[in-house]
């Protein structure tokens, strides 16, 4: 059941929000101890919440298609008298004394909190493995990583575990789980969703949006917190005329072949309802990344600069970049800052010839927990750079992103493709999505855990 399903039977009394609470609770106490998807389950207020839900339904209240809806929050967004720990020692024990604003948005709409999922420490990474708090595990092969650093969230929609999990993308971190566990990832426009009230990683890369089961859920779920309201429409999903540009150049080097081979198979799909399909160049993402890299070693280290000196307090692999951002000169972030405006420029001239872009949104399926060197097309690289390949430059850009399945590989393992749009354009990738959810192309077998 999807948050639309959901909706429309809390309507006809099928089913009550306590009900719905309930199973997804129940859900989390069968496959939380085996994919560590949740830091902190507030079960008690889940309920009361749910209870306030169906009462405001039956007198006639209705906040909207939310209402009454469970959902989880990646646990580096503040919630009121919750603990808040970002994946770190540092916070463990940090309780906010107020909501972040896409909290108290989402509040507004009605939805249910279920709790806090787990993520890579700090956010600062692509595997969700965290020294503190576990491993986060891949529903499809618990020997896999489920992607980060919204891991949980992304685990946490695959089970079913709740409706809605939100994330933080700086560098691909709502878009690589939404690929490795098979749902739904919408990052949007930079500074469409508030980032106030979450702890920063990349102050100038974070973008917080929703996983889910659907597109249009994540449409639903964009415009109840979205900074533009009523320009996030999820209904239409005819796509007839719009102009898809698969990239000639770097998108699909480096890729796994069942990979590569989804993606152009979406691109059919989408040619067969209506859509006009041609290659374009892109300019050169890897001087993009290159800047995206800069950026954000400078701004996470500037973001926890008055606690390094605990070193006993980080992970390893965290500890290192942070280490790599304090060698970074101040000349270098500032001439990567002004290199960023002239890269925007350069790249938006692609929207002349297209609408949107389809590209692979991680290289490959999910690798193995631990895994941290991968070959592909016979090129041996290490698996965080070659994971964020594809996604830092759209950070940088600041550009809206949908990922959505696009099959699976012969071990049953999820592939994502990317929809990149203009700036402000989530309209044109919802519809897009939508339609090729309405063709059955999205579609993957659940995971089995």
């Amino acid at each position: 059941m999807n948050i639309l399903e959901a909706a429309a039977q809390l309507r006809t009394r099928q089913v009550s929000s306590v009900e719905l609470t309930r199973a997804c609770l129940d859900r989390i106490e069968a496959a939380n101890p085996k994919v560590n998807a949740f830091i902190t389950v507030t079960r008690e207020e889940a309920l009361r919440s749910a209870a306030v839900s169906d009462a405001e339904l039956a007198q006639g209240t209705d906040r909207g298609p939310l209402h009454g809806i469970p959902v989880a929050y990646k646990d580096l967004i503040f919630t009121k008298g919750i603990r808040t720990t970002a994946g770190s020692k540092i916070y463990e024990n940090f309780v906010p004394d107020h909501d972040a604003k896409l909290v108290r948005d989402l509040d507004q709409a009605g939805v249910v909190m279920l709790g806090k999922t787990g993520l890579h420490e700090l956010a600062y990474g692509i595997t969700s493995t965290n020294p503190h708090y576990g491993a986060v595990r891949n529903p499809y092969d618990l020997e896999r990583i489920p992607g980060g650093s919204s891991g949980g969230s992304g685990a946490a929609v695959a089970t079913g575990m709740c409706f809605m999990a939100m994330g933080s993308d700086t560098g691909g971190s709502i878009r690589i789980p939404a690929s490795f566990c098979g749902t739904v990832g919408l990052k949007p426009t930079f500074g469409r969703v508030s980032n106030h009230g979450c702890f920063p990683l990349g102050f100038s890369l974070d973008h917080m949006g929703p996983l889910t089961r659907t597109t249009r859920d994540a449409a639903i779920c964009l415009e109840a917190m979205s900074s533009l309201r009523g320009s996030v429409p999820a209904k239409s999903s005819g796509i007839r005329g719009l102009r898809i540009g698969i990239p000639k150049n770097y998108y699909f080097e480096r890729t796994q072949p069942e990979v590569a081979a989804g993606v152009r198979k979406m691109a059919e799909t989408a040619t067969a309802l209506g859509a006009e399909v041609k290659e374009v160049e892109v300019m050169d993402i890897d001087a993009i990344n290159a800047v995206a890299r800069i950026i954000l070693l400078v701004e996470a280290t500037a973001a926890v600069s008055q606690h390094l000196h605990k070193r006993e307090l980080f992970g390893a692999d965290t500890l290192a970049l942070f280490d790599q951002g304090r060698l970074i000169p101040g000349v270098d972030y500032v001439n990567a800052q002004r290199l960023r405006k002239r890269y925007q420029d350069e790249f938006a001239k692609v929207w002349a010839h297209c609408d949107c872009l389809f590209a692979p949104a991680t290289p490959t399926t999910a690798p193995k927990i631990g895994q941290t060197r991968m070959i592909i097309d016979g090129v041996e690289d290490d698996v965080r750079l070659a994971t964020t390949r594809p996604m830092r430059a759209i950070n940088v850009l600041g550009l809206p992103v949908l990922s959505l399945p696009c099959g699976q590989d012969p071990a049953g393992l999820p592939m994502g493709l990317q929809i990149i749009g203009r700036l402000w354009d989530e309209a044109t990738l919802i519809r897009i999505g939508a339609a090729l959810e309405d063709a059955g192309a999205a579609a993957i077998r659940p995971p089995t855990c």
